[in-house]
């Protein structure tokens, strides 16, 4: 569905852009709103002649795009899904590109006083004991799932502890959810690329970074042209191949805020 409007707003153009060779990436909302594909893609597009048109969604909804052969890649964070995805023969092999983490952002006056904890699940124990507002983005993506092992981590159930009082599930983006924890003073997981872009910050502070389960890999996988033909597969795999090699890993790396990098490029071989 997807790509037939995509392909009905094609024709409805200029000629000239009826023309453009382009790809459909699937991807998550934190690669957009961090302001990386801004950056990455426009040097992809010079390197090729391909653009990139880029359907910015949780990772569940990326990979159920596409399953539906309505993308061309999915550029997604969550490697357990997306081994699902490529075991059930919707695309691959899962290609890793790069890293960076999850930190859990609060209100300065951390009502929860778990500011400069390295241990994750002790701090969402704290927040949950506390009733604290806690925001949830509750949209299948690679960071509500995330969220969700973190919560099974501390041994706490927030949909069945909190949910109508303390813990309220938006099912929107990452800059919604840190909209709505700005505004109402409460705590949220959060990807540090999109934080770090983010502007609407108040009083808002990260309060727990650091530990190891708070890693946060994305991967990057052609969909299956054998179950949907009308996927670009050589322009698609044009993609894949130009991230992870060192002129697309070189891109990553350069993209930073205030001097910071916001992603930390780690292509492998294929299935790694």
């Amino acid at each position: 569905m997807l790509r037939r409007i995509l392909l009905c707003l094609t024709l409805l153009a200029l000629p000239a852009a009826a023309q453009e060779r382009h790809i459909v990436v699937a991807s998550t909302t934190s690669t957009e709103q961090s302001g990386l594909f801004g950056h990455l893609l426009p040097a992809f597009t010079r390197a090729t002649g391909i653009a990139v048109r880029v359907v910015a969604v949780g990772t569940g909804q990326a990979l159920d795009i596409g399953r539906r052969g309505d993308a061309d890649v999915v550029f997604v964070h969550d490697r357990e899904a997306e081994e699902k995805f490529v075991a059930e023969g919707f695309g691959g092999p899962r290609r890793a590109v790069m890293y960076n983490d999850f930190v859990l952002v609060g209100p300065a006056a951390d009502p929860a006083r778990v500011a400069g904890s390295r241990d994750v699940a002790a701090a969402l124990r704290a927040v949950a004991q506390a009733g604290a507002p806690v925001i949830s983005r509750g949209d299948r993506s690679g960071t509500h799932a995330a969220e969700l092992r973190l919560w099974q981590q501390a041994g706490q159930d927030p949909v069945a502890q909190g949910r109508g009082r303390w813990y309220r599930e938006i099912g929107q983006g990452m800059g919604p959810a840190l909209n709505t924890a700005a505004a109402q003073g409460g705590y949220v997981l959060a990807d540090r690329g999109t934080w770090l872009s983010f502007r609407n910050r108040q009083d808002l502070r990260v309060l727990v970074e650091g530990d190891a389960r708070l890693f946060n890999q994305y991967g990057v996988m052609l969909v299956n042209p054998a179950r949907h033909p009308s996927v670009k597969a050589a322009d698609g795999q044009r993609f894949v191949d130009w991230v992870v090699s060192a002129e697309g890993q070189a891109a990553i790396a350069g993209y930073r805020i205030n001097g910071e990098p916001l992603f930390f490029p780690n292509a492998t071989s294929p299935g790694a």
